[in-house]
């Protein structure tokens, strides 16, 4: 979505159109963000300056010291109340409407209030994934049930009413009192008191300590346009890596054309497979003494374009740096720009579909499964212990960027679907900036995603004779089933404003 549209009516700042339109996907896209987890804000004000606003979950106090034991060595969700971060989320929405909101923070929960009290019909989207194995079987044996199942203890279905009572009653009181409600207050003493009863070992301690990280955007230069990006933890220089890279092979419509279009996606195959090759690179600098920097790095990038071959791939991951860490899928995005000039680009999140599946029956908030972000860790270390501190940030593949041109034009872009984003971003930015392609059309464009073995995933409809030409160069294809990818951007050029929400989820814009 593009923005709220009543809060647009009202005359709201970008930012107020972001945090409402963000509380309503947390009650109509529930299994991606909600209260409960955390954002990553990049935030370009009317005079230019660019600011990061990351309020992603931290880890607590006290937590299981083998935690990385319980990782997963395939793709699964990770499930349980051990996996529980910080949530920042409300103290990162009282952060940015108090540097740039303009309505009272009261009426950014009108919208959402209402909707979580008197119920609405199931969203389409929500109802497919309730129907899908992997989310029912999850649903049907957890607190979720509360929420998503009717009388006969079953996921709701398509045509079914969907009501929040206890969701309703907690977002009144934030809005009355504040994000304090949450973070010091009885909203909060509950919420802890329900985690603990679901094992976890969050404290109040840790929700009053949450601090908001606020920094200056990295701004990197692609051709005649600046990228603004989140810096690690979140995921912007990895996608900075992939477009720079591509950036030095020739691009244009034509690339489009007959076996250009075969080599084009087999060049992006590469970047990306170098790309997940660094991933470990992405850390909470706070915490870690790894730096990302190279990744933005022109002579380092040259360097790994120099080992990009045009006609052939290869299967040893050491040629690709290491072995990547493994998927997830998750999170939701929004663009914002306002009349005054002011661009939101924020991308939330709880991770993995629906979180941890821990919900807090008392103030109705799903938890979220934060600290799994961090088993990547565990591929790579044979000691369990110590291997995350308190306070740190997990990595993320988050990525809510401004582009500027030198003509003046903007655009703010940010995707969901956790390990996708990047694909998803990079591969949209390209279509529009460098392939002739419209920005409906950019961001509606099949993608194709590297995975953690380095196979090769097609989204649906992906063209076929390129796929052919791909295995042809030895890509192995593989068989991801999850392509949860979305996009959303807003567009300011030559006096007009586009704004494309994917439809991939149906989506819609919204303005005034």
């Amino acid at each position: 979505m593009a923005s709220d549209f009543m809060v647009c009516c009202s005359r709201g700042s970008a930012v107020d159109g972001a945090i409402a339109a963000l509380l309503c996907t947390a009650v109509v896209n529930p299994q991606s963000m909600g209260i409960g987890g955390g954002s990553i804000f990049t935030i370009r004000n009317k005079t230019g300056n660019v600011k990061v606003y990351n309020f992603r979950e931290t880890v607590p106090k006290f937590f299981k010291t083998d935690l990385l034991k319980d990782c997963p060595t395939t793709f699964s969700l990770s499930t349980g109340s051990q996996w529980i971060g910080v949530p920042g989320e409300l103290r990162g929405y009282e952060e940015v409407h108090k540097h740039h909101g303009k309505l009272p923070w009261a009426k950014l929960f009108e919208p959402t209030i209402k909707l979580a009290r008197e119920g609405f019909e199931i969203p389409p989207y929500l109802a497919y994934v309730l129907s899908q194995p992997i989310a029912k079987s999850l649903v049907e044996s957890s607190s979720l049930c509360k929420i998503f199942c009717n009388k006969n203890k079953t996921v709701l279905r398509k045509g079914d009413t969907l009501k929040y009572p206890k969701l309703a009653e907690t977002l009144e009181i934030i809005a009355k009192q504040g994000a304090d409600a949450f973070y010091t207050g009885k909203i909060g003493q509950d919420l802890i008191k329900d985690i603990k009863a679901a094992g976890g070992t969050l404290e109040m301690d840790d929700l009053k300590s949450f601090r908001v990280r606020v920094m200056d955007a990295w701004t990197v230069p692609l051709g005649d346009t600046q990228m603004h990006i989140p810096p690690p933890p979140a995921g912007g220089a990895l996608l900075t890596f992939i477009l720079k890279l591509m950036k030095g092979f020739p691009l244009s419509p034509s690339s489009l054309d007959g076996y250009q279009k075969i080599q084009m996606y087999h060049h992006y195959i590469e970047a990306a497979k170098f790309a997940n090759g660094q991933r470990r690179s992405i850390c909470d600098p706070d915490f870690n003494n790894r730096s990302a920097d190279h990744l933005i790095d022109p002579s380092f990038i040259n360097h790994i374009r120099e080992r990009i071959s045009s006609n052939r791939t290869h299967d040893n991951f050491d040629y690709y740096s290491k072995k990547p860490s493994s998927d997830h899928i998750g999170t939701t995005h929004v663009s914002v720009l306002d009349e005054d000039g002011l661009a939101v680009s924020a991308t939330s999140t709880i991770n993995q579909l629906f979180g941890g599946s821990v919900y807090s029956p008392e103030t109705g908030i799903i938890l979220n499964n934060e600290l799994s972000d961090f088993c990547g860790r565990s591929v790579f270390s044979l000691i369990w212990t110590v291997i995350v501190v308190i306070g740190e940030q997990p990595p993320s593949s988050m990525s809510p960027v401004i582009l500027e041109s030198k003509s003046g034009g903007l655009l703010v872009i940010g995707g969901s679907g956790g390990s996708l984003i990047t694909s998803a971003v990079a591969l949209a930015i390209m279509n529009h900036l460098w392939l002739g392609r419209n920005l409906t059309a950019a961001i509606a464009e099949p993608i194709l995603f590297v995975d953690a073995k380095n196979n090769v995933n097609f989204e649906q409809n992906f063209d076929k004779s390129v796929i052919a030409g791909l295995k042809a160069l030895g890509h192995k294809v593989g068989h991801w089933q999850y392509f949860l990818n979305v996009v959303n951007a807003v567009e300011k050029k030559n006096g007009c404003i586009v704004a494309v929400s994917d439809k991939r989820k149906s989506g819609m814009s919204a303005g005034y």
